[in-house]
């Protein structure tokens, strides 16, 4: 038989390289080659996650292909923010940064190697990447740059040894990634249909009818004034929450939709609603026009629709007329006690209102990154002004205290103990102005939550559940504070509902993560390991690698829990005993002896 001969084709090839790996060899040769190797097993995690292939490997540097562009700079993009976040774990002798080049091009294959100016183009592309960066080549960069919400910063043509054109280069901005790796997160596999316990809560009965109100569409023109439709939108939400008569679908899920033509039946499918609002804002000087409609998805037909034309001034009158229009209208026979809505107070200063409202937006929009996420810097810098500019502006201060807690969570803060003391500050002072806002009691509660004392975390989560019934975050701190107390059935029963009330929610890998916590506690371990796969999918945080290798453990997958267990120990290296682990856990929580115990399974060996 012949030998096959060398066949051509397109394909997409990443190029990484230890920067400063020689002077590393150096200094140290035995910690030199136990870093790589646990940073290998990064980068080639990601590679096959991403449905890539290496094909090269000589010492400190890899060479893969794949079919897909898309799916090599995505891959590229998780495995620098995995190896920047163990950077962050570990001491400085013992960090690694790489990196990254990326071309599409034609290659030769020949048996299981590749070879030409795709694989010779990307070699070269690699050294020209800052140090934890990627550069990519030209036709690289035409080919993703519409179908990726990524930045690309062009460093123009670069002459290459023994290529014949210059080559066009950019450079891709990593900060944006967070909603890269959503967005392109592995789908799913087809998940088990599991045999429901006896007492698992029911989820199936007779509902009330949950109202979703998609993003108010910004007429002015102005890109700048898109905060101020969105903060419309946004207090309508608020305002028909208060009336408790119906469930209202979470803004995180509903701001999902913001800027799609999208088909409203499937919508309120997808979202679990049966009535849509839409409408549209026109800010123009001191006069804003206000239009909604409401739509009755389910027999597909208007059952409401009203303007609104006045004066800035009246901007709160306006809010609230458009929310009791639709109450009434899904509501009509409701009255007596059912009927009473809060009494929100009002800001007094309406230019410290527009300045809560662009903390909002960025607030919002934040990226869920681990160490840095500016969406949370200018925030911050928002709501601080809003409340220099009229301190009585209670949901202020509690999002500036929700915004601490953020900056917690994602590891931004360099003082934990100073934040934890700010966000009690802010959620209290939030209070003191409000005692019946939600937003301050899930700041309040957040504090306590994290500092260990699950009872009064408790009280505060029951107390903005009952100020709104329809914030699915409300209903996400109830459960934490219920599971880590060890009330499991209670706890997943919160969750659950936080789900329903925000099924989109860009969130919904914390969610997820909690529902694994209120199923591990009740020892139902394959339906935990759904549950924390999914939120994997979603975004891959070290301490979910954690929970999957603990619950892998109790399964006793063996190869599979081991495995792992070592993906997760690369990323924390210095989890030596089993009060390391409480350390970097929720202090005095009741979840914490399983998942150590289901590590242990995985073949952990904490000293004693």
């Amino acid at each position: 038989m012949s030998e096959s001969k060398p066949r051509r084709k397109l394909a997409a090839i990443l190029a990484a390289d230890v920067v400063g790996f020689s002077r590393m060899m150096g200094e140290n040769e035995d910690r030199t080659l136990h870093n790589l190797k646990i940073c290998r097993a990064i980068t080639d995690e990601s590679i096959e996650t991403y449905h890539g292939r290496v094909f090269g490997s000589a010492g400190d540097s890899v060479i893969a292909e794949f079919a897909s562009p898309v799916d090599a700079i995505v891959a590229a993009v998780e495995f620098q923010k995995n190896l920047r976040d163990r950077n962050n774990e570990v001491a400085p002798e013992d960090q690694m940064q790489f990196r990254v080049g990326l071309n599409l091009g034609d290659v030769i294959v020949e048996g299981d190697n590749l070879y030409g100016d795709g694989v010779n183009v990307a070699a070269r592309l690699e050294p020209l990447a800052e140090p934890g960066g990627i550069c990519v080549s030209g036709k690289f960069h035409d080919e993703v740059r519409r179908k990726l919400d990524l930045g690309f910063v062009s460093s123009g043509p670069q002459e290459m040894k023994n290529i014949e054109e210059p080559v066009h280069t950019f450079m891709v901005e990593i900060g944006s990634s967070s909603k890269v790796l959503e967005a392109f997160a592995v789908p799913a596999p087809a998940e088990p249909t599991l045999q429901a316990a006896p007492e698992r809560p029911a989820t199936v009965e007779a509902k009330v009818p949950a109202i979703a109100v998609l993003p108010f569409t910004n007429m002015g023109g102005d890109p700048e004034q898109e905060y101020f439709a969105d903060g419309i939108t946004e207090d309508i939400i608020t305002n028909l929450s208060l009336w408790r008569t119906f469930p209202v679908i979470s803004r995180n899920s509903s701001f999902t939709y913001r800027g799609q033509s999208h088909n409203l039946k499937q919508v309120a499918q997808e979202l679990g609603a049966r009535y849509i609002v839409e409408g549209s804002v026109r800010k123009g000087g001191n006069r804003v026009r206000i239009t909604a409609q409401l739509i009755d998805a389910e027999e597909d037909h208007h059952l409401w629709s009203e303007k609104w034309d006045r004066t800035l001034e009246d901007i709160f009158d306006v809010q609230d007329e458009v929310s009791e229009a639709i109450a009434r209208r899904v509501t009509p026979s409701v009255t007596g006690h059912e009927q009473v809505r809060l009494t929100r107070k009002r800001p007094e200063n309406l230019s410290a209102w527009e300045v809560y409202l662009q903390g909002l937006r960025c607030f919002h929009g934040r990226q869920h990154t681990d160490h840095e996420d500016p969406g949370l810097a200018q925030a911050r810098q928002h709501f601080e002004r809003a409340v220099e500019m009229e301190p009585s502006h209670s949901d202020a201060h509690a999002y500036l205290g929700l915004n601490s807690m953020w900056e917690l969570t994602q590891r931004i803060t360099k003082d934990p103990e100073k934040t934890l003391d700010e966000i009690m500050a802010h959620g209290r002072k939030a209070e003191s102005l409000n005692p019946e806002n939600p937003l301050a009691l899930m700041s309040i509660a957040a504090a306590y939550f994290f500092r260990g004392d699950h009872p009064t975390a408790l009280d505060y989560a029951q107390r903005a559940v009952q100020f709104n019934p329809s914030n699915a975050f409300s209903f996400f701190w109830l459960s934490l504070a219920q599971l880590h107390s060890g009330d499991f059935q209670q706890g997943e029963e919160s969750i659950l509902k936080g789900i329903e009330l925000s099924p989109a929610d860009p969130n919904m890998n914390h969610f997820n993560a909690t529902h694994y916590f209120a199923l591990l506690g009740q020892g139902r371990y394959d339906e935990a390991l759904v549950a924390i796969d999914k939120a994997l999918r979603q975004h891959k945080v070290g301490l979910m690698l954690g929970f999957r290798a603990a619950v892998l453990g109790h399964l006793e997958r063996g190869p599979e829990s081991k495995m792992a267990l070592d993906r997760y120990l690369a990323l924390r290296p210095n989890l030596k005993t089993r009060d390391d682990y409480r350390r970097i856990f929720v202090p005095n929580s009741a979840l914490a002896d399983p998942i150590i115990e289901g590590l242990v399974k995985a073949g952990w060996e904490p000293d004693e």
